[in-house]
């Protein structure tokens, strides 16, 4: 797609031909953590801060236990760190500070058509959508948070005959993001693929953003992101739910979006991202999420340490983006 919804092309399955089932517009499926930047544009909106700091740390719903895929935690991390490594918990929790149903109307809004399960879960993608929808969420964000409702057409006309049957009538999209919520979260995404765990879409030569999403025991992959001109998803799995072997979001997916994102753009002159940089008078300096100032690094150990924060600060996934392990008997 463009930014603005135009879907300039599609590849819906292995087969070729009219009237096979078309993948990209048909297929419902669960989208794991390629639906968090939903959550996280959902808590942008409700006022919190990129670099506002919560805990990793183990969390019980209910009966419900989400949990990071190697089961560590990391305890004090920034919004930007946890989307970039995909930490279940503190989506969980972002999601219950923003509002499961502010999260449930953005993501409608944002433009998946598909309904939206109750429950905390939905902050780690257990609903499900099609490849289509959820490319338009993204290009609602790289749109600078207007709507972007994904469409093929431009006009219909007889042949021999200039006078259209039908014609796109478009224009901007409605906002449904605020211009500076878009592009903190262009930021927050741009991240991910810097420092998290969709480095494999790294671009050499332009800016690009995006985020990694695998479903319970690796049935869905998917890449999904954006640079300046176009916007990209990519999902992988099998019709008949079979887990995939040795994929997860943030491998061959984001290889593969990288690919088609190279051969796309040949000839294109690169362009910057719409980013907005979180302000330095918030909790920590934009810097801490990458590293940041040695006083940065110290003062996030610090309070890593008294909240009990694990040492390892490494991704949270294994072999790319397997994110979403709940508790066993918990996958609502």
């Amino acid at each position: 797609m463009t930014p603005d919804g135009a879907v300039r092309a599609m590849l819906g399955g292995h087969d070729s031909g009219v009237g096979l089932f078309n993948r990209a517009t048909q297929a419902k499926r669960q989208t794991g953590s390629a639906f968090k930047p939903v959550v996280y544009a959902a808590a942008l909106e409700a006022g919190m801060s990129p670099l506002d700091i919560i805990v990793d740390e183990p969390l019980l719903i209910g009966d419900w236990m989400p949990e990071n895929y190697n089961h560590q935690y990391l305890g004090a991390v920034t919004l930007i760190e946890a989307l970039s490594k995909s930490i279940n918990t503190v989506a969980v929790r972002v999601s219950e500070r923003a509002g499961q149903d502010r999260v449930r109307g953005l993501a409608t809004a944002m433009g998946i058509t598909t309904p939206l399960a109750p429950g905390p879960a939905i902050a780690l993608g257990t609903s499900e959508a099609t490849l289509v929808d959820m490319t338009g969420v993204y290009a609602t964000i790289a749109n600078r948070g207007r709507a972007a409702n994904p469409r093929g057409i431009r006009e219909i006309r007889l042949r021999g005959d200039d006078t259209a049957l039908v014609r796109e009538t478009g224009g901007p999209g409605a906002p449904v993001l605020s211009e500076r919520s878009a592009g903190l979260l262009t930021y927050m995404l741009r991240e991910v693929v810097e420092t998290g765990t969709g480095q494999r879409a790294r671009l050499a030569d332009r800016e690009a953003a995006g985020k990694t999403g695998t479903t319970q025991a690796a049935r869905d992959a998917w890449f999904i992101g954006f640079t300046a001109d176009y916007v990209v998803g990519v999902w992988m799995g099998n019709d008949d739910n079979v887990p995939l072997t040795g994929v997860a979001g943030g491998g061959l997916p984001a290889e593969i979006w990288r690919e088609t994102m190279q051969r796309i753009h040949q000839g294109v002159p690169p362009s910057p991202l719409y980013v907005v940089t979180p302000d330095s008078g918030s909790t920590l300096l934009s810097g801490a999420a990458s590293g940041g100032t040695v006083v940065e690094r110290v003062f996030l150990d610090v309070l890593r340490g008294l909240t009990g924060g694990g040492s390892s600060r490494g991704s949270t996934e294994s072999g790319g983006n397997r994110d979403f392990k709940p508790k066993a008997g918990s996958d609502r």
